[in-house]
Parts: C-alpha cells; sequence; structure tokens
C-alpha cells in the first residue's frame, strides 16, 4: 500500500497522528507529515483509521 498526504488540504488537525503515529508525525509548520509513504500491511488498519478520521480528507491509500 501507499499513503498520500495532500499538505495544502492539511489543516494540523493531528488525528491521523493519533491514529497512526508510526506513520504520520507533526512538525513545526503545524501540518502533518509522512514517515512511512509504503507502511507495511501491519499497520493497514492504523492507516485506513486515519483515512477515516481526517476532517479535510487530506489523505489517501493506494494499494500497490
Amino acid at each position: 500500500m501507499r499513503v498520500e498526504l495532500n499538505l495544502d488540504l492539511c489543516c494540523g488537525h493531528g488525528v491521523c497522528v493519533e491514529a497512526a503515529p508510526e506513520v504520520f508525525e507533526m512538525r513545526d509548520d503545524d501540518k502533518a507529515h509522512l514517515l512511512l509513504e509504503n507502511p507495511g500491511e501491519e499497520l493497514r488498519a492504523k492507516v485506513a483509521e486515519a483515512v477515516r478520521v481526517c476532517p479535510q480528507m487530506a489523505i489517501d491509500l493506494f494499494e500497490e
């Protein structure tokens, strides 16, 4: 799987970091950033939750 985060849409709510801290982090620009573009299968549920809870719909999950 591949994760994309649209920084133009991100407003820094941080719910993705709460859902999947292994994949996302907040930085000094008050936006979330990807730590892992291609997380392992063991993180699928957490990434799916991050996609689901993002209020800006800034995260996309693609199958590869």
